[in-house]
């Protein structure tokens, strides 16, 4: 295929080396950039005439004190600049690029393609397909990538997505899934890809701080352990959203480690923080549920199917902040004899309970399973698609 590479910095120009290997490729910078492999444009203009998928690999880069270098954590939080990126696209657009396939690489916030990228390029489709690649294994991490990940505008695999898939087939040597969805999914599974990154590293080197303050204590040992631990740490479980974490252990768990934080003086308390981020994700659902102004009714009270425990309960930290949202008593585990807003927390048997619903009943589903008959809306709690997310 006939690829054109603009921006060839440190992941542009070894990928579009990379990719000569099979395809016809010619690159552009504003610097000046010599290569033996690929050819370089003269413009723009000469890069997109002779080329029908064009790469754009450009910075989006934050403000120097912000590179994790120095603290940042007393400083605004800021966003990504997208001023270059935004740049490319406007020049495209004066060039005139119909009918070709035009695709984002560089990092960006999930939200800032439809915001404010998608609507600077006329004439084409933005694809969003950023890379999984680190700094001085660039090469290596192209062609043996964990996923390769294509969004566009709907998440349908039209086109312009499959030519993408033809594109890489040739060049991967590892044989990769390749995740397709919209622009929103793509930048989301970017970005927390390396959010979990950070929180892995975050968590083994507290424990080695708490190896320091504690005493007899060997961190690779507690480390080893939790490593090897697949079942539940490091395999796909709780990777399913829905309902927030509860039982007699977790939650007391944190809150007991949130007060080792403070004896031990770390300086820091990530616990607190999973807590207050439980907590708030409930208010978030009880907000919803609120929103309907109907009355509340939570089918599944314990904290987790099948048991008759109510410890934790996540459903019950929703009620509660349901109860102070609505200024009434939230019912759980019941089907009410007229229109009602649900939440299925841990209710076993869907089906049935649904069966049952009044006409003009909404039910919340943050599992996203539920079907309703005629008469009953249903919201998938956690999937957008078709709708702006912000309520």
């Amino acid at each position: 295929m006939r690829i054109g590479f603009v921006g060839l910095g440190k992941l542009g120009l070894p990928v579009a080396e990379a990719m000569a290997a099979v395809h016809d490729v010619v690159g552009y910078d504003v610097r000046k950039v010599a290569s033996d492999v690929i050819g370089i444009a003269s413009d723009m203009e000469a890069l997109a005439e002779a080329s029908d998928v064009i790469f754009i690999a450009v910075q989006t880069p934050h403000d120097p004190l912000y590179d994790g270098s120095s603290p940042t954590t007393d400083l605004e939080s800021k966003d990504f600049d997208y001023g270059i990126a935004a740049g490319v696209l406007d020049r495209l657009s004066e060039i005139g690029v119909e009918g070709k396939t035009v695709v984002l690489i560089s990092t960006v916030l999930p939200g800032t393609i439809r915001g404010q990228l998608a609507p600077r390029l006329s004439g084409a489709d933005l694809i969003y397909n950023p890379y999984l690649i680190a700094m001085g294994t660039v090469a290596r991490d192209f062609a043996n990538p964990e996923m390769i990940m294509i969004g566009n505008g709907t998440g349908e695999v039209d086109a312009h997505v499959r030519l993408l898939m033809e594109l890489y087939r040739p060049l991967m040597e590892n044989d990769p899934r390749v995740v397709t969805g919209t622009w929103e999914e793509m930048e989301s599974t970017k970005i927390f890809y390396n959010t979990f990154i950070s929180a892995k590293l975050s968590l083994v080197n507290m424990m080695q701080d708490v190896a320091e303050r504690v005493g007899h204590m060997d961190v690779d040992v507690v480390a080893k352990a939790l490593a090897d631990s697949t079942q539940r740490i490091t395999g796909p479980a709780y990777m399913r959203p829905g309902m927030g974490d509860g039982g007699p252990c977790h939650p007391r768990d944190n809150i007991a480690l949130s007060r080792l934080s403070e004896t031990l003086h770390l300086g820091y308390d990530l616990f607190d923080a999973i807590m207050h981020a439980r907590e708030m994700q409930a208010r978030n659902l009880a907000a919803e549920l609120a929103r309907h102004r109907l009355p509340v009714f939570i089918l599944g009270k314990s904290f987790k199917p099948g048991v008759p425990y109510t410890d934790g309960s996540y459903g019950m930290l929703v009620g509660w902040y349901c109860e102070i949202m609505c200024g009434r008593r939230v019912t759980y585990d019941a089907i009410a004899t007229n229109p009602a807003v649900y939440l299925l927390a841990h209710d076993v048997d869907y089906s049935k309970n649904i069966a049952r619903m009044y006409k003009g009943s909404v039910i919340v589903d943050p599992w996203r399973r539920a079907v309703a008959p005629s008469g009953i809306e249903v919201i998938h709690w956690g999937n957008s698609r078709g709708r702006s997310g912000a309520r």
